[in-house]
């Protein structure tokens, strides 16, 4: 087990460079000159020389990208020159917001995808396993943008229990933030619960017509441990594989669900630096994502390991 953590963990960082190299190359293919996009409508030239000089635009890409990296290792991401700030700054003042978002819509996720998924397998053919289905494909067809606005319109507008928009940090009131954060949390689960329990019920059907399954069965063994113990732990291997993958996207910024709840998390930052050709910005919110998906992936082996012992060896 040690020594496929321990390759894992030597195979993160020439990842995390070759990401790195991606994310720097793909932005100089971007349209347009961000000098001239940053000077705004007078187009000062001073202004334009400054920027070029500060972005290192008269260079060659291999310098600008070898001077970013070596400020990357130091932990130093760059300057936003729209908001003139540091990109690890603002990386920080957002990080908490997407992360209890994200923490909070894959909560739901799981409490309801997972259970749903089971049920539905279990039951396979019943009226649980097509009203399960029905849940799911709504889960799947309906947009975020318009749960949410319907969200509002009932639970803000109509019955004034929960805020419209907005965003209130834990430390001014815990209740008030999560009064906040429900319903877009909802929202985002909402779709994700719908995958999850596409793939926890087609993993447990598969499971549940194994040999092993029908021979706990066979030794008398209550239905519960049969699912509980022998199929779950074995089913899990790829909806764990799943839970990574969403919560990594979740991270990268739901940007429809935080515009129309004005959640100011990952998603709006990157969207006004891509507008704006603030390339620090860009590239600082795009590797910390990439790094996020990379952790993700080694955790989740260390999952598997954890669930299914037979993969220990």
């Amino acid at each position: 087990m040690m020594t496929f953590l321990v390759r894992r963990l030597a195979i993160i960082l020439p990842t995390l460079v070759f990401v790195s190299f991606i994310i720097f190359g793909l932005q100089q293919l971007l349209p347009g000159d961000p000098a001239l996009a940053m000077a705004g409508e007078e187009r000062d030239p001073d202004a334009i020389a400054h920027i070029r000089k500060t972005l290192r635009l008269d260079e060659p890409i291999a310098m600008r990208y070898a001077y970013w990296m070596a400020g990357v290792v130091q932990g130093d991401l760059g300057i936003s020159l729209r908001i003139q700030k540091p990109v690890g700054e603002l990386v920080l003042q957002k990080l908490p917001v997407t992360l209890q978002l994200a923490a909070m819509a894959m909560l739901v996720a799981l409490l309801i995808g997972i259970p749903m998924g089971m049920l539905s397998a279990v039951k396979n053919g019943s009226a649980w396993d097509y009203g399960a289905n029905v849940i799911a494909l709504w889960g799947l067809s309906t947009p975020n943008f318009w749960l949410g606005i319907m969200m509002i319109l009932l639970f803000s507008v109509e019955l004034g229990w929960l805020p419209a928009s907005g965003y209130v940090p834990p430390a001014e009131g815990l209740g008030a933030n999560l009064a906040a954060m429900v319903m877009p949390a909802f929202v985002l689960g909402n779709a994700i619960a719908a995958v999850m329990m596409r793939h926890t019920r087609s993993a447990m059907l598969q499971v549940l017509s194994s040999d092993y399954v029908r021979t706990a069965r066979a030794k008398g063994l209550y239905e519960r441990a049969v699912i509980g113990k022998h199929a779950w732990r074995n089913a899990s291997i790829p909806v764990i594989t799943l839970g990574a993958l969403e919560f990594g996207q979740l991270l990268s910024g739901a940007v429809l669900t935080e515009q129309v709840f004005s959640i100011p998390g990952f998603g709006k930052l990157i969207v006004d630096a891509v507008f704006n050709r603030d390339y620090a910005v860009v590239q600082g919110v795009v590797l910390c994502t990439a790094s996020a998906y990379i952790l993700l992936n080694f955790l989740a082996d260390i999952a598997y390991m954890l669930v299914n012992p037979r993969l220990r060896s």
